[in-house]
């Protein structure tokens, strides 16, 4: 009776094996695509104005995380970049900002400039950059680390920042634009010694200069703009040179007073010439066509310059993102044919969302205010008076921001810890600010949800200030135009993430996902080991 049961348990077993699909080979080519300063609902907004072969493609035969946010304080591009590529938040990967104070150098730095290193593609400094700042791998490192450096990890973008994070510290190459009177792509010496010919031959076609010399005028008749306030609204910005934020906008004409050829970055345009250098790099680096998988980071610009300009209803930005969606069509059939279809991975996402701006949000009576730096520092002063009878104990504000002067501190006789926790009693009741705490209270606590839970994950105790300040809710510090983003709150926070393609599912979740779950899920489509500081999670239901 025994040898029988086993006898069934066995052919059961083997009815039941799942052989793996003859397709079940790793992909030539992952494709990571970051749109800089998409909100989640640009997808659903705009929807019906997409064509069928760009977003909808995406949503339709791969799988959408409906519900998916950064985890942590300040969403800035440059911090984005660095944790969708790592798993990881800043209190791991270390970019804690795009620019920061560095308490050590006494000055403030940007995220990936390194004067070790040259520009190449340029007799400017524009390409002295490297990712040494960032402290942890990067889905595109364990790559290359796991097939022996062998393969290729390439980044592009307009934003140096964004090109360079993506890819990590053993990259093949990183490339970036340079507008004023260039328009070229570049580099820096830390990738290699000169630029690839097939570099060089896209920097002579001029695109940039095409580009540009033409009006930028809506895709399609403005009247069917309806997901968009009106055009001419006085909470939007205007190129230099313009009296009024209207179409078509004049191009050629504006160049002169707006950087000459950079102002491709503030016009979908910007996406268009980065598609066209991912295109060339693709061809010319031979992505996808060898026994290893190769890695392309997409990040398109223009997106975000776009919606700082003109803010989050403007006609403006909802052209741009009828635009994209057609380049994003092109894509796709581009790499159907050169890498083939089935062979390749794509995942889309976004670096941050952005708030409507503040002035159309209280013009609606929606509690909506703009901090006042110079209003802000009397008062901070007032309370040092009050308390220390100094106004020399903050030795740096910025990005929200303290950091204390622990000499002067030390020199009256007073203790940093006690001092940092006075001005976060004191500087709460600041009219546009909704929590403030020290970092001790970020060290020796743990916050396990909340508004508070992000501001510790975006802490690094050895880069971050000694008091930090969370604005209120669609609070934010800049003009009255436009918009900006580097919140906790769901406008900046909630992005799409959309896995398409070799060994991904069709489908959609509402469940809650982190923009830290990407690299590992990526990892382990690859059978590969995650980046070192991962934190995400896979998210088991995308993958077949």
């Amino acid at each position: 009776m025994k040898k029988f049961l086993l006898f069934l348990l066995l052919i059961t077993s083997l009815t039941n094996f799942k052989k793996a699909p003859d397709n079940e080979e790793k992909p030539k080519l992952i494709i990571g695509i970051v749109v800089d300063q998409m909100r989640y609902d640009y997808l659903t907004r705009y929807f019906n104005s997409y064509g069928n072969d760009g977003f909808k493609r995406l949503l339709r035969e791969g799988y959408s995380l409906e519900n998916a946010h950064f985890n942590y304080i300040p969403t800035y591009t440059a911090v984005g970049h660095a944790s969708v590529y790592t798993g990881s938040t800043p209190d791991h990967h270390g970019i804690i900002g795009n620019n920061w104070y560095d308490k050590f150098l006494k000055k403030e730095i940007y995220c990936v400039d390194d004067i070790r290193y040259s520009s190449i593609g340029t007799e400017s400094k524009y390409g002295q950059k490297s990712p040494y700042r960032m402290l942890s791998t990067t889905v595109t490192d364990q790559l290359l680390l796991a097939q022996n450096m062998r393969g290729k990890a390439i980044g592009i973008a307009l934003k140096d920042r964004s090109a360079i994070l993506s890819v990590g510290h053993t990259a093949t190459a990183a490339y970036w634009f340079e507008g004023g009177n260039k328009g070229n792509f570049i580099t820096s010496s830390f990738y290699m010694k000169e630029l690839p010919k097939w570099v060089v031959d896209f920097n002579n076609q001029k695109k940039a200069q095409f580009y540009t010399s033409q009006p930028w005028n809506t895709l399609y008749d403005i009247k069917s703009y309806r997901n968009s306030t009106p055009d001419n609204s006085i909470f939007e910005g205007v190129f230099k040179g313009e009296k009024f934020p209207v179409f078509p906008h004049d191009i050629p004409n504006l160049k002169a007073e707006n950087g000459n050829l950079s102002i491709i970055s503030e016009t979908p345009f910007g996406n268009s010439i980065t598609l066209d250098f991912a295109k060339a790099a693709i061809i010319s680096e031979k992505l996808g066509k060898t026994n290893e998988t190769d890695f392309l980071s997409i990040s398109f610009s223009s997106t975000d310059y776009v919606g700082h300009k003109f803010g989050v209803d403007a006609i403006e930005t909802e052209d741009t993102y009828l635009r994209l969606d057609k380049d994003l069509a092109d894509l796709l059939k581009f790499l159907d044919k050169e890498v083939g279809l089935g062979k390749y991975t794509v995942f889309l996402t976004a670096d941050h969302g952005a708030v409507r701006v503040p002035a159309y949000l209280d013009s609606l009576k929606i509690p909506a205010k703009y901090f006042d730096a110079k209003k802000f520092k009397i008062f901070l002063d007032s309370i040092s008076i009050k308390n220390f009878k100094s106004t020399e104990l903050v030795e740096n504000m910025s990005n929200y921001q303290l950091f204390l002067n622990k000499d002067k501190i030390t020199s009256l006789g007073l203790k940093v810890d006690e001092v940092a926790e006075i001005f976060a009693n004191e500087l709460v009741n600041f009219e546009t600010i909704n929590k403030v705490v020290s970092a001790k209270t970020l060290q020796n606590s743990n916050f396990t949800k909340g508004i508070l839970n992000v501001l510790q994950n975006g802490y690094h105790q050895k880069f971050s200030g000694d008091v930090i300040l969370i604005p209120n809710p669609a609070s934010i510090s800049r003009q009255k135009t436009g918009t900006t983003h580097g919140s906790g709150f769901s406008y900046d926070t909630h992005v799409p993430i959309i896995f398409y393609g070799n060994g991904i599912k069709k489908g959609v979740s509402k469940k809650y996902y982190e923009i830290t779950d990407i690299a590992p899920t990526i990892a382990n489509l690859l059978r590969i080991e995650a980046p070192n500081s991962t934190t995400g999670k896979i998210i088991d239901e995308v993958l077949k």
